[in-house]
């Protein structure tokens, strides 16, 4: 049988999709490599320093990624290849962060230590040689340090602890204040014993993994309740920020006047406190300090929780930097960044601690079986004079305002005909338009938050059955009963938008437990490039998006029959 993987000296690897073995290559590559481009039937993987760090966190070794190279790889590994996955390891654990009698100590190989000592960065941030193979470090340096050293290809293992902050008693509920019985899943489980590591001074920061819609927010309450302390959680939105409390209120015994909002007009610091990243990187001007990032050092915190951590801003970085005896928890669906920022989540926050794949949430039933489909449309012949007379980013929007692509979504709606449907995308005035089309309400961010709230319960409810959502639908959305979404435009070739956009189906379903998603591309255009991108992270997880072309002559409900594939 083929093999479905060719391996690169660089550490390109190509998988072919039409190896009978591909499925198992790809799971393996989840581990210790990420997707970086799709050509027809080949993807193209990336093994980096990080991916391996992070394989070796959530307890991989090299000699098991290297055997798995080997044996998918069709033309066998390049002694290069290999040699330069076991460099990376080989750094893993040897230099190592301690605390001993108050003092800052890094332990490490005499020859790396020797090595490190060029690099100004580095040596600055030295208190004291006691030994060639020991120094103290000056305390305050700690983030930085590490976040110096991860970029140089010397990852750190941090072993100096953390303070307890201020002890708070709580726990976790039996029964939810809704009157459902609750209990924490195995993978739940899993994931805060990899963050907590028994209780050793290893554990205490990192990041947790899991698809939107399998309980991240529920590790977070775990781990908040493990540990007994006051606690700061920063969220993505106001919206999130709410469903946080709520999530606190309904399954651990923390009481309202224990839980404070700091975000919108609510400025309350309590024992758990719950923030926003847009409000502590909120400043008059350029020249401003950032006058709520304080809130870090208002109470003495046990444990900060990063929810989305894969949208974390450089502030935000930088204040964690000096945050490395509090505990640090990171939350996301995927670690996707877009700014190349993936080192500072692995040095600042921690490195990846568990994992879990799409398909196995699915395949537990923990997630809906989403049906992906691609469809190309062309473009409105009263927009192709413009489109050939403007720059890139002209064009570009105006294949994504594609007019033709409204009639493609009656027809969808009309095929899923009561279906809970959510219309997602990137340009308000598209927006408008759809939503005046369709007679459908339009959620957007110039819609107050009290507004919002009563638009989402009443499609919970059912009085909605579809509704026009733009950007802010990307994060923290909680309408769990959306089965089908339908993508007009996206912000270029962001994976991790498409992942959340995707995340908003994942709850599971009534019945066949389904859901629907579909992407508009104009075909011809560059948006069909960046739609590509954009569905790289899926096609990593395993989801294969079924592409077709349609012109508006060619539509037709049998057309679309076809168009969504069981990923």
């Amino acid at each position: 049988m083929e093999r479905a993987i060719i391996v690169q000296s660089d550490l390109t690897v190509l998988l072919d999709e039409r190896s009978k073995n591909a499925d198992n290559a790809r799971e393996l590559l989840h581990g210790f490599a990420e997707l970086v481009k799709r050509t027809g039937e080949m993807h193209a993987y990336r093994i980096t320093p990080i991916t391996i760090w992070n394989a070796l966190s959530a307890g991989g070794d090299a000699d098991t990624i290297v055997q798995d190279l080997e044996q998918h790889a069709r033309y066998g590994l390049p002694l290069q290849a290999s040699a330069s996955i076991r460099l990376w390891a080989g750094r893993y654990g040897k230099l190592q962060m301690f605390e001993e009698s108050g003092r800052l100590i890094l332990s490490g190989n005499k020859a790396i230590l020797g090595q490190l000592e060029r690099f100004t960065a580095v040596t600055t941030r030295i208190k004291e040689r006691i030994s060639a193979e020991r120094w103290e470090l000056i305390p305050e340096s700690r983030g930085d340090f590490k976040q110096e050293l991860t970029r140089l290809g010397f990852p750190v293992l941090d072993h100096a602890g953390y303070r307890d902050g201020e002890a708070l008693s709580v726990q976790l509920r039996a029964e939810s204040t809704r009157g459902r019985v609750f209990a924490m899943r195995s993978y739940q489980m899993e994931a805060l014993d990899r963050f907590l590591r028994n209780g050793s001074v290893q554990g205490g920061s990192g990041v947790v993994v899991l698809p939107c819609g399998t309980g991240k927010t529920v590790v977070g309450l775990a781990a908040l309740t493990r540990l007994g302390a006051e606690t700061l959680i920063l969220t993505s939105s106001v919206t999130s920020a709410q469903q946080w409390m709520d999530e606190l209120l309904d399954k651990t015994t923390l009481t309202e006047a224990q839980i404070g909002l700091y975000c919108g007009s609510f400025k309350q610091v309590r024992p758990v406190t719950i923030s926003t990243y847009t409000l502590l990187t909120h400043r008059k001007s350029k020249n401003d300090g950032f006058a709520n990032m304080n809130l870090f050092s208002e109470r003495d915190w046990g444990l900060i929780i990063y929810d989305e951590v894969h949208l974390l801003p450089a502030p935000v970085f930088r204040m964690t930097a000096s945050l490395q005896a509090t505990r640090r928890l990171g939350l996301t669906a995927t670690l996707v960044r877009e700014d190349g920022c993936a080192e500072d989540v692995y040095s600042l926050i921690g490195p990846k601690l568990f994992d879990m794949e799409w398909k196995k949430a699915e395949a537990g039933a923990f997630i809906s079986v989403v049906n992906c489909a691609e469809i190309r449309v062309r473009l409105h012949d009263s927009q192709t004079a413009d489109y050939a007379e403007s720059g890139a980013s002209g064009k570009l929007r105006i294949a994504a305002e594609n007019r033709n692509k409204l009639p493609v979504v009656r027809e969808l709606l009309g095929r899923h005909e009561g279906k809970p449907t959510l219309i997602i995308g990137q340009y308000l005035n598209q927006l408008h338009q759809v939503a005046q089309e369709l007679d459908a309400p339009l959620l957007t961010g110039e819609v107050s938050q009290e507004e919002r709230s009563v638009l989402y319960d009443r499609f919970k409810q059912g009085d909605i059955q579809v509704l026009v959502v733009s950007k802010i639908a990307n994060l923290a959305v909680d309408l769990p009963d959306a089965a089908v979404a339908i993508q007009l435009s996206g912000s270029f070739g962001s994976r991790q938008e498409e992942a959340q956009r995707i995340g908003r189906l994942l709850r599971p379903k009534q019945g066949n437990n389904e859901a629907w998603f579909y992407t508009l591309v104009t075909d011809g255009t560059k948006e069909t490039e960046f739609a590509l991108k954009r569905q790289l992270f899926m096609m990593e997880q395993g989801y294969m998006y079924e592409r077709q072309k349609l012109s508006d002559e060619e539509r037709s409900v049998a057309d679309l029959e076809g168009g969504a594939l069981r990923c």
